[in-house]
């Protein structure tokens, strides 16, 4: 799937889990997409198992109207990012322009405080599922849901579903606004 022209904001806070940040980033990149690591501030985040990963820019600095999609890696990194407003802003503004919003693990966490899980279905982590539920969603233990443009994964092993869905969500993006344009 060809992904030029797409711009994909994929958060990292200390305790990210590894593959659920750099499976990301090296997919959409693969894909041909403009991926920006966005952290609390532009510095280096260690994650689970000490891999460093470095913010490409602030949540502060990230203009929604020029992203995509925001991607939200699990480990303990969410519980870390939801105490920075502009990570949570970021994340609620992304979905309130209905662009793609994509979490796996606890990245719910993230979903939970941005307030846009009333009346969606959504899966996580199993630890998180009541979190999600008392936020207002439905939760399905599955690889991949997808509700509009919200995507959520469970685990690691859920990566490939989760990339999927999401590069295909993009390409639907593209091919609406194709279709606006030829109109």
């Amino acid at each position: 799937m060809d992904l030029k022209g797409k711009h994909v904001a994929v958060l990292v806070e200390n305790l990210y889990e590894d593959l659920e940040l750099w499976y990301p980033v090296l997919r959409f990149r693969e894909a041909g997409a403009e991926v920006t690591i966005v952290g609390a501030g532009a510095h280096t985040y260690s994650s689970k198992h000490g891999y460093e990963a470095k913010a490409d820019r602030s949540a502060e600095q990230v203009d929604v109207a020029g992203i995509d999609a925001v991607v939200i890696p699990g480990g303990y990194a969410p519980d870390r990012m939801r105490v920075h407003k502009p990570m949570v802003d970021l994340v609620r503004e992304t979905h309130r322009r209905g662009k793609v919003v994509a979490a796996i693990c606890h990245g719910g966490w993230m979903l939970a405080s941005a307030d846009i899980l009333k009346g969606k279905r959504v899966t996580g982590y199993i630890a998180i599922k009541d979190d999600l539920v008392h936020a207002g969603a439905t939760y399905e233990d599955s690889e991949v849901v997808r509700d509009g443009n919200l995507i959520t994964s469970r685990k690691p092993g859920d990566l490939p579903a989760f990339c999927r869905t999401i590069l295909q969500a993009l390409s639907e993006a593209r091919g609406r606004a194709g279709k606006r344009t030829a109109a």
